[in-house]
């Protein structure tokens, strides 16, 4: 158990680093003069190899939890409220994931009209929610 554990927070952290990382080439993106067309095209190429190696990463991240649960029976004994509280938090993730995926195909048909500022606000979402797996995952407050 300890061997799948320990892959499932390795790829947990990769795939938080890109969700990191991608909301904030959005935010230089939206901070590109629309003369800089270079610049525009390097920003959106690494924010698709990002996105792409992201995905790559959630995949196996989701598939060790799912062991973990389903398998090992971590967060299935009674009084586990602590795991429904983290799973919802895990969704809202992957619907975070999908945003970016969202906002990079505007950014690539050349139809963003958000600011950098609003960008840096998207930025610090993935933080609040790793903050609160990992405070649920830790203390099990219920």
């Amino acid at each position: 158990m300890l061997w799948i554990k320990s892959l499932h927070i390795v790829f947990i952290a990769s795939w938080f680093a890109g969700l990191f990382y991608l909301p904030r080439i959005f935010v230089n993106l939206a901070m590109v003069a629309p003369e800089s067309i270079s610049e525009r095209e390097r920003l959106l190429l690494m924010a698709r190899k990002l996105f792409r190696f992201s995905t790559i990463l959630a995949i196996p991240a989701l598939v060790f939890g799912a062991w973990l649960w389903w398998v090992y029976g971590i967060g299935r004994a009674p009084g586990s409220g602590w795991m429904h509280a983290k799973l919802a938090l895990v969704l809202l993730v992957i619907g975070y994931h999908h945003a970016c995926g969202r906002l990079l195909r505007v950014f690539e048909g050349g139809s963003n009209q958000r600011s950098h500022r609003w960008y840096r606000w998207f930025n610090e979402v993935p933080v609040l929610l790793l903050l609160g797996i990992v405070i649920l995952v830790v203390v099990k407050p219920f």
